[in-house]
């Protein structure tokens, strides 16, 4: 991980370059009718970017006394962190699926 801010970065721009996506196609290939399910879309995309953000800032609980000397403890602070970062790439990874999915059932069918 390279570090929290840059994580935070990371995560509004990819879920700004998916709502992005479905203002586009719901722009250009949208109806009356589509509008309401592609805003749940973009809605689901920003409450994942709130979840995954928060997630990010979460702290670990454990001071350095509690160990026995400095290496353990940033050895488990490292694993800690290292946890919290494959959780946070997990829920996005599933979620985006999920949103792909919704976006490829409101697109248009070729004929």
């Amino acid at each position: 991980m390279a570090n929290k801010r840059q994580l935070k970065k990371a995560i509004c721009r990819t879920c700004g370059d998916v709502a992005g996506e479905c203002i586009f196609a719901a722009e250009t290939f949208g109806n009356e009718a589509n509008y309401e399910n592609w805003d749940k879309i973009i809605l689901e995309v920003a409450l994942l970017q709130a979840e995954a953000v928060s997630r990010v800032s979460e702290s670990f609980k454990k001071q350095p006394k509690e160990f026995a000397n400095g290496k353990e403890y940033k050895k488990a602070r490292r694993a800690h962190s290292k946890q919290v970062v494959n959780g946070i790439c997990e829920l996005m990874t599933t979620t985006l699926k999920e949103v792909a999915v919704k976006m490829n059932e409101l697109m248009p069918k070729k004929a």
